[in-house]
């Protein structure tokens, strides 16, 4: 008898990327086979975003395209972030799904699938607020946690050569706008161990460059008991076998220190990459956020960044119309961006998240000004940028090469920060690390010609 099909369709972020591998080796060790074809499969798992409105939005539509009530049609479940935010909620105001499973759930998924396809769908849970789940002192989380818990199976759901490795889950910081720590739960760092542990799995499994990932990597350590153990960690992860490189994601710049700088910056198969969320640059602003840092503070950042590596890649994400966000506040981050020389700008409109401080705020921002406010900054973002890419011409960069004729730079992130196309590399395998000069640009994308090999 066959066993059982399970397909994953996974959106939002790296972190759920890497959800949905461990997710997949937990169906396979449970006996259910997966496929990539949602059409054929008995089972759709849909690895939901629950960040921003425009995601949650795509998430559901995810939902409601795979739904078919004919006799075929498989089993439709709701996982992930928007599952676990909204449970019950979400179940009720989307019959189309078959269940609606929470993070709880995760390590019996292959029973609660078996259970679905059995017509018992597990109840919804009823959500709850993650950050009570673990003591507030971090150093008194692992123990909590369980430092001899089993390290998750995981399989590669991506054959690339770039995959995502989790440093932590959950997040301590009290960002008004932001309710990811509602649902993800406090900041939990993986022992250097296992991060190593699996790191060599994904080396002998065809991954070249790791994204490591997490809510808020610069606090990599702190519940174990030492601030600075990242810049232990990289090190060790640069020299397992087969990793040609190791890339940070989501820096907290009111968290960068000398010493992570340098770490990044010069440790040997740690590219020179800075994934820096500053949100804005006023300082009005930024508190409202709950955050910290100044336009001052921020470029002061960037040239420590450039000291070091001169040729950095950086990018960030800015929000705004903001509630009480001034025109004079649009115009201060407008000058940040001018004079940040950033490789890669991602610019969001303010959109209120159910249970956060922002929400209640009186002084909301008309949603057209917010959209105005959008296309103004993005257009000047979208200017800069390429402006930045303008500048590489003519310098020699260290490209993966991911796909027939297309790679990334060292300072191109997976996905979000252009490609550097080959046109003279049709006989450079994937996965392959060669050297290019730049030649021309489109955008933030790359043309680069081969370096002779000697």
């Amino acid at each position: 008898m066959s066993r059982p099909s399970v397909a994953i369709v996974t959106l939002g972020c790296a972190r759920n990327e890497v959800d949905s591998d461990e997710l997949a080796g937990r169906l396979d060790a449970g006996g259910l086979a997966l496929t990539a074809d949602p059409a054929s499969a008995s089972a759709v798992l849909v690895n939901t975003c629950g960040f921003i409105e425009q995601a949650k939005q795509e998430s559901i539509d995810a939902v409601l395209a795979l739904h078919d009530e004919g006799p075929s049609a498989p089993a439709v479940i709701a996982v992930g972030c928007l599952a676990e935010r909204y449970g019950a909620e979400l179940a009720a105001a989307l019959p189309e799904a078959d269940a609606v499973l929470g993070f709880d759930d995760y390590p019996d998924i292959a029973s609660r699938v078996r259970a679905v396809l059995g017509g018992d769908a597990p109840a919804p849970h009823v959500p709850r607020d993650r950050r009570t789940l673990l003591p507030i002192a971090p150093v008194e989380r692992a123990e909590q946690r369980g430092r001899s818990a089993a390290r998750p199976t995981r399989r590669r759901l991506d054959s690339g050569p770039v995959a995502a490795l989790k440093l932590a889950t959950g997040c301590d910081r009290r960002c008004s706008f932001c309710a990811i720590p509602t649902f993800r739960g406090s900041f939990v760092s993986r022992p250097p161990d296992e991060v190593v542990d699996e790191l060599e799995w994904l080396g002998d499994h065809g991954v070249r460059e790791a994204l490591l990932v997490s809510e808020n990597t610069t606090s990599y350590g702190k519940d174990l008991g030492d601030i600075r153990l990242l810049e232990q960690l990289l090190p060790r992860l640069a020299a397992v076998p087969g990793i040609e490189r190791v890339r940070l994601s989501y820096l907290q710049p009111a968290e960068m220190r000398p010493s992570l700088i340098d770490a990044v910056a010069r440790t040997p198969g740690v590219v020179p990459y800075f994934d820096l969320s500053f949100q804005h640059s006023s300082p009005r602003v930024l508190r409202r956020m709950r955050r910290f840092g100044s336009t001052e503070h921020f470029l002061a950042l960037l040239d420590q960044v450039r000291a070091a590596a001169p040729h950095a890649g950086v990018r960030s994400n800015v929000i705004v119309g903001f509630p009480g966000e001034s025109e004079d506040d649009v115009a201060e981050l407008e000058a940040f961006l001018s004079d940040a020389g950033l490789d890669a700008v991602g610019v969001f409109g303010y959109s209120d998240e159910d249970g956060t401080e922002a929400s209640s705020f009186p002084d909301q921002v008309d949603p057209d000004e917010v959209a105005a406010r959008v296309d103004r900054v993005a257009g000047l973002a979208d200017a800069l940028v390429s402006a930045r890419a303008q500048e590489r011409v003519g310098q020699t960069v260290s490209v993966l090469v991911t796909e027939p004729g297309i790679g990334m730079a060292e300072h191109q992130g997976p996905d979000v920060d252009g490609v550097t196309v080959l046109p003279d590399d049709g006989h450079v395998p994937v996965g392959s690390i060669v050297r290019a000069t730049v030649t021309a640009t489109d955008g933030v994308d790359l043309t680069a010609r081969l370096v002779p090999t000697p």
